[in-house]
């Protein structure tokens, strides 16, 4: 029997790599499995939406919070005792100096002969390129082998170019933080101009060599750098070499030879394509140093798909990504979770504790949704287990299980308590580590690998090539047209000439549709139109008695077009790669691809910010903005959903962000008779628009829907049109020309790629929801069915196309209907 225990007795919390992490250690001699349940406080529980307000405002908890994470190490005083770019010891608090007084310091040293300076640190001055000039570093140190010139200024390629071009000797050169890395062929022409430059911004160069691999195995520093020749096989010491995350291309390299560092026992590989090298010279290489015995790379990746395969291909090795290789023999898996190094919370110098807590809660947090008899609940609960709960590190052979729980003492929801529930599920033994498996129950049908992404630092390598193919295949697409079809659409006016009757459960058809030619019945089995805000299926068609020769508003399949990630599917499918289209990915099925994406997109530093939807709910619910790629994957645990690139700049009106509602009617799929109607409307954000990271989660700042939360400001069409072309010197004509062009494709889309969408009897209307860059190109967001049309019915305006006639919102309704069932085309244009 399973009895409810205090932890402190069995269980230590132990700090881990300087205090960045903890584990837990089991301090008893045994536990049996299943046999004691430990209770686990919640230190935090909040709605997403509500994460940084709470911060902020209660007393304690960012504190609390960020020594449960690990992200209250003051590591600003650690950076300064090291003293260089990358953990070399520096002389003294340089920071407090200016460049010249760094400068003038350096020569003093020259003149009195106590040094040849070599190794130079400028960092963090506010040195812009006039200023660099003006320093004259290859005239006062022409022996200069490393220069860091991090967090300042520069920024004009050909200037820093010039000027490092004449550093003969340079072998390392820091300019990370530095504007001018915002143009991407900064790198390249800093190489070309300088072919000596081993390591360029923490990567290694094309020309690396015994420089480069000497920094890495400790052997170069600010206090030895080195000279510019070297001659006596410096690299034979070197037992233990990190090169992870160096850019490394191509690894035959002269000074990377079993000749030249006959000691390595340690080599760290993780983060490099070494795509230039086949995997066989690979192997063959690293089986000609003899001393070899811990090897770090990624799986998969350049060594191979497995770690099985890479412990056969090199017999030497002892572990193999920390982990014994005689234990990866024994298991041979393909994938062995524990072997991925863990992500640590990264911050900024004298960043707040509230974004340092925001930024690292992803590898802490775990998620519920409440639910009753009358429904669940539209958000999701977040919460974060007290210290011990929290240090429960994660494995694929856990020792041990966490489920989160409610008490209840009312016996109702407003009075739970949320609590979680530890027990061993292994026999645990005095010394052991306490661990938990992060994806129970998720394997490798769900996406597993992928998925530690969130926690681990996976083979980034593996990821790009992923999406490379991804892309590769949607731009060989060619686009596809639907199958044309010879029928003519019918009218569905009755042989007696009396009116149609309509069955429609929304009570603005039953308001506004007055037209002569229509009649409005209770009864779904006596009608001739059925206009329902549901979805028909075949059980419904049972249970009301609706049969095959009525007209309904809804095409079958039409999920291809009105949920999110099935609409993106269908236009990738025929148009491949467009432009109207943001970058989309399903995420229960493309999460390796879109990892891909953001990781090409961080190191090519362009926007990296996304939206994340559920596949199929309105209202921007369960909506979240989002630049932190370990929250975009945890956010895949509260339902199925889309990962969108933001669109970080769009075009604004009066400086707020707006989309546009477009009302489609959609007669035929094949052929395919599509009409756009006259009016549209414009929603726009009550909010100025802004990227500031806490302004993410303000629904009126980045969310245009003002109808169910929010102060709505209407604006009639034609007074946006005209005060938009005004602040904009545009003309709204080419707009909508390229609006009218985007939808029409959309739905060309859907009947190439689902002709059975097609059925005679059926007639619809979508809203088209669009929002326009600050280029002015459309971008399709999303299409609605049956959409809420209270605006249209509401109030009367003038169409900004077709003539400019005056709309009024009573006959809205009425000519919808007969667009649809009468073929007419009053207010309406054929697409």
């Amino acid at each position: 029997m399973r009895r409810l225990q205090s932890y402190e007795d069995f269980i230590k919390i132990e700090p881990l790599d300087d205090g960045r992490q903890r584990r837990l250690l089991f301090t008893s001699d045994f536990m049996a499995k299943h046999s004691n349940l430990f209770l686990v406080d919640h230190a935090w529980t909040f709605r997403l939406s509500d994460a940084y307000k709470q911060l902020c405002e209660v007393p304690g908890l960012a504190e609390r919070m960020a020594a449960l994470m690990c992200v209250d190490i003051d590591l600003n005083s650690a950076d300064e005792e090291a003293g260089d770019v990358e953990g070399g010891a520096g002389e003294e608090d340089s920071s407090k100096l200016s460049a010249a007084e760094i400068m003038e310091r350096e020569m003093c040293k020259v003149k009195e002969g106590l040094d040849d300076t070599r190794w130079l640190e400028l960092e963090e001055l506010d040195i812009d390129d006039d200023m660099f000039v003006s320093l004259d570093l290859p005239d006062k140190f022409p022996n200069l082998l490393a220069l860091s010139l991090c967090n300042n200024n520069l920024r004009d390629v050909e200037v820093v170019s010039k000027e490092v071009a004449r550093l003969k000797n340079l072998k390392a050169l820091w300019l990370n933080n530095n504007p001018i890395l915002e143009h991407s062929n900064s790198e390249a022409a800093i190489i070309q101009g300088c072919p000596g430059l081993e390591i360029c911004n923490s990567k290694f160069t094309s020309n690396y060599g015994e420089w480069a691999l000497g920094f890495c195995g400790g052997i170069y520093d600010k206090d030895n750098a080195g000279c510019a020749h070297q001659r006596d096989r410096p690299l034979k010491s070197v037992t233990s070499l990190d090169l992870s995350n160096r850019s490394i291309r191509n690894l035959m390299n002269k000074a990377f030879n079993p000749n030249e560092i006959t000691s390595l026992s340690y080599l760290n590989l993780r983060g490099n394509p070494l795509d230039q090298n086949s995997l066989s010279d690979l192997l063959q290489l690293l089986k000609g140093f003899s001393c070899l015995h811990s090897l770090e790379v990624d799986i998969p990746g350049p060594l191979g798909e497995s770690a099985a395969e890479i412990v056969k291909a090199l017999p030497n090795l002892s572990q193999l990504n920390g982990i014994n290789t005689s234990k990866i023999l024994e298991f041979g898996t393909s994938v062995v979770d524990s072997m991925l190094q863990p992500r640590l919370p990264e911050w900024a110098a004298g960043e707040p504790l509230t974004d340092r807590v925001i930024n690292a809660m992803w590898l802490y947090l775990m998620t519920y949704r409440l639910a009753d008899e009358e429904k669940i609940d539209e958000t999701s609960v977040w919460y974060v287990m007290d210290e011990l709960g929290s240090a429960l590190r994660h494995s694929d052979k856990p020792n041990f299980r966490v489920s989160p729980f409610l008490y209840m003492p009312e016996g109702n929801l407003a009075s739970a308590v949320s609590y979680s529930i530890l027990w061993p599920i292994d026999d645990v033994r005095e010394g052991d580590e306490c661990t938990r498996d992060y994806l129970f129950g998720i394997g490798e049908e769900k996406q597993r690998s992928a998925r530690l992404t969130a926690w681990f630092h996976t083979p980034r390598n593996y990821f790009v090539k992923e999406y490379e193919k991804y892309k590769n295949k949607l731009q060989s697409i060619k686009i596809a047209s639907p199958i044309p079809g010879s029928s003519i659409t019918s009218s569905p006016c009755r042989g007696d000439g009396r009116a149609l009757r309509v069955y429609a459960d929304i009570p603005q058809v039953e308001e506004y549709l007055t037209r002569p030619e229509f009649v409005i019945t209770t009864e779904p089995k006596d009608a001739d139109i059925i206009w329902t805000s549901m979805q028909i299926d075949e059980e419904t068609k049972k249970t009301t008695g609706i049969n095959d020769e009525q007209y309904i508003n809804q095409f079958p399949f039409e999920a291809c077009l009105v949920m999110k990630h099935h609409l993106a599917e269908t236009i990738q499918k025929a148009h491949g790669l467009v432009e109207w289209l943001q970058p989309t990915y399903n995420l229960e099925t493309q999460l390796s691809q879109l990892i891909g994406d953001f990781h090409l997109r961080e190191s090519e530093k362009l926007d990296n910010l996304w939206i994340l939807k559920p596949w199929n709910m309105a209202r921007t619910i369960d909506t979240t903005i989002t630049s932190n790629l370990s929250a975009i994957i945890r956010l895949m645990e509260t339902g199925p959903k889309i990962s969108q690139k933001y669109i970080e700049h769009p075009a604004l009106l009066n400086g707020r962000k707006f989309d546009l509602r477009y009302i489609v009617l959609v007669r035929s799929m094949n052929p395919l008779e599509i009409f756009l109607a006259e009016v549209f409307w414009v929603r726009l954000a009550n909010n100025t628009y802004t990227l500031e990271k806490h302004s993410f989660d303000e629904y009126e700042t980045h969310f245009t829907v003002m109808n169910y939360r929010g102060r709505l400001n209407h604006m009639n069409t034609p007074d946006f049109v005209k005060e938009f072309e005004k602040e904009h010197e545009v003309n709204w004509q080419d707009i909508h020309s390229r609006i009218r062009n985007m939808i029409k494709s959309a739905f060309k889309a859907a009947a190439a790629v689902h002709p059975e969408m097609h059925h005679s009897k059926s007639r619809a209307m979508y809203g088209v929801d669009v929002m326009l860059d600050c280029h002015f190109q459309p971008k399709l967001l999303e299409i609605t069915y049956c959409p809420d049309c209270t605006r249209a019915v509401t109030y009367d305006t003038e169409a900004v196309v077709g003539g400019g006639e005056t709309v009024k919102g009573k006959d809205f309704y009425n000519y919808i209907f007969g667009c649809l069932f009468l073929n007419e085309a009053s207010h309406v244009s054929q697409l």
